[in-house]
């Protein structure tokens, strides 16, 4: 896959996340390694959920996984916590930020 797929497809996934329980504001930034990589953010401004294909350099958290794990973890077939502590996921910066990838997966 490319960029570009592995992108609309996670995409698709993150819009039709609940985000009305959602409080404050996140960053995250996603580098997705291996076949198709690339990177792209998730951001909960004001209410409102923004995926874009683009680096975001004011980031609370940065996530990196291959496109095949990282989408495992989308779907819902893997846990990211179980992911990061199986190194299939890496976190940078605020976990507790970057737990709200977990709490939009739930969501879907």
């Amino acid at each position: 896959m490319t960029f570009q797929e592995n992108f609309e497809k996670i995409k698709k996934i993150f819009v039709k996340a609940d985000t009305s329980k959602l409080s404050g504001d996140v960053a995250i930034q996603v580098n997705i390694t291996g076949d198709g990589e690339g990177t792209f953010y998730a951001e909960y401004k004001g209410g409102k959920l923004s995926v874009e294909p683009y680096d975001y350099h004011d980031r609370d958290a940065l996530l990196i996984a291959d496109s095949k794990n990282f989408i495992k973890i989308c779907e819902g077939k893997t846990d990211p916590i179980q992911a990061y502590f199986t190194g299939k996921l890496k976190v940078e910066g605020n976990l507790d930020k970057a737990l709200v990838l977990r709490d939009l997966i739930k969501s879907k």
